[in-house]
């Protein structure tokens, strides 16, 4: 995700947080802009409603030694979580660990582009990041965050036309148990993209949405913008988000999102190196397919101008010859109980629609999601193209080829430069 106002987020003793949404009813019958009562918009603007959202707690636990559901799969590690082991929460770690070095010694970085990393602000910044910015396109540095350029190697779409890629952002939070039990009433998976100093502060949680079989993707340490830090900053925000995965879960993710989805060709590599699939979320024309709910608990909009963003998605992808993936956000209160109020009711009352995680949507299992397990499933990628997914029916094989992990889809010729630029996801929950 993207902001450029730095969020704390705060727990005040795991009170009651409450959200009114105040509309007013218009005269015709409380339809606003005479929009028809069965349209999406209407559904979601036509009355008064109110929010109330307190943390739940987990439905289930899991012990060490717990099986997987992933084929393949080791089942959970016994080993107790030592938070003292990792580095400081919410900050860029240090590049001098065994952890870091051992990472750094696998890739050329003599090969790496050489695009100087960016300053603060991004595209705002317009003296520092002028260069920067003038190369943003394609046949520059490909900077998405500036301008939306993406290479074939970015998942943007879902390939199936109606196809919804769910997707939630820098949990896990006290919130996300909510979230959880919500998806599971409304029988429905998501992809969770995880940022490493949550997984450590709430491993518990972590545990639940894997073994709930959602698709678990990294969201690197501590939530940087990475085309503002080094080569070795990157590996190292990714190498200790990888950490966490492990040791929490026994198995590693092969996905990832930037945070606010800022990346440029020096990025591309270093994640490329590593061995990840990098998937953002749907830009069609001016459309930005974020639901800016982070912009409720940031006090710039309004729970009913989201509602109204997030019914301009509903409208927009009735006319694309694709499926899309839909940004959202599980660690604050206010953003959780806007997707268990709105988001995925109104998606569900919306015709001709199949949510999923990004996995199911791109024609793959949950197997093809994570290093350990990568080839033994039952379908994994191997190419992608024109935005067409081409699939291999696994043979259950331990060495599966270097191909089944990649993923590509065309999707330059849709984007056009929407900048937004944001930041969140300061302090630990518990700071």
């Amino acid at each position: 995700m993207k902001h450029s106002l730095k969020i704390k987020f705060i727990i005040c003793g795991f009170l009651a947080v409450k959200v009114v949404f105040v509309e007013s009813q218009l005269a015709s019958g409380g339809n606003p802009n005479g929009v028809a009562a069965n349209s999406p918009k209407s559904s979601i603007q036509s009355t008064a409603n109110q929010l109330n959202l307190e943390p739940l707690p987990l439905s289930n636990t899991y012990p060490p030694g717990t099986p997987s559901l992933i084929k393949g799969a080791p089942p959970l590690p016994a080993a107790t979580l030592d938070p003292n082991k990792y580095p400081a929460l919410d900050k860029v770690p240090p590049t001098n660990s065994d952890v870091v070095k051992e990472w750094i010694a696998k890739i050329d970085l003599t090969k790496a582009p050489n695009i100087k990393p960016n300053g603060v602000n991004l595209c705002q910044n317009t003296t520092v990041n002028q260069e920067a910015i003038a190369k943003a396109g394609a046949d520059g540095n490909c900077w998405w965050s500036c301008g939306g350029c993406a290479r074939d190697s970015d998942v943007q779409f879902c390939p199936t036309k109606g196809s919804w890629g769910a997707s939630f952002d820098d949990g896990p939070s006290p919130y996300t148990p909510n979230l959880l039990q919500n998806l599971e009433q409304n029988k429905l998976k998501a992809t969770f993209f995880i940022v490493g100093s949550r997984a450590i502060s709430y491993p518990e949680i972590l545990k639940a949405e894997y073994m709930a079989s959602h698709q678990l993707c990294l969201h690197t340490w501590s939530h940087p913008s990475l085309t503002t830090i080094t080569n070795e900053e990157i590996i190292a925000e990714v190498a200790w988000n990888m950490k966490a995965f492990k040791d929490i879960l026994g198995v590693t993710p092969n996905c990832i999102r930037p945070p606010y989805a800022d990346i440029d060709d020096r990025v591309r590599f270093i994640l490329k190196s590593m061995g990840l699939k990098v998937i953002l979320w749907t830009r069609n024309g001016d459309h930005s397919f974020d639901t800016d709910d982070w912009k409720i608990v940031e006090g710039t909009q309004t729970p009913q101008q989201t509602a109204q963003s997030f019914s301009s998605i509903l409208n927009v992808q009735s006319s694309m010859s694709t499926g899309f993936i839909v940004l959202a956000h599980d660690l604050y209160p206010q953003t959780v109980a806007f997707s268990m109020q709105y988001l995925i009711p109104n998606a569900l009352k919306t015709q001709n629609l199949k949510i999923s995680a990004i996995s199911t949507c791109l024609g793959t299992d949950l197997a093809s999601s994570y290093v350990e397990t990568v080839g033994l499933g039952t379908k994994n990628i191997t190419a992608v193209g024109n935005n067409q997914t081409k699939l291999i029916e696994s043979k259950n094989s331990t060495k599966p080829s270097s191909d089944s992990s990649s993923v590509r889809i065309t999707s330059t010729s849709l984007l056009r430069g929407l900048m937004i630029t944001r930041k969140k996801g300061g302090k630990a929950p518990n700071s």
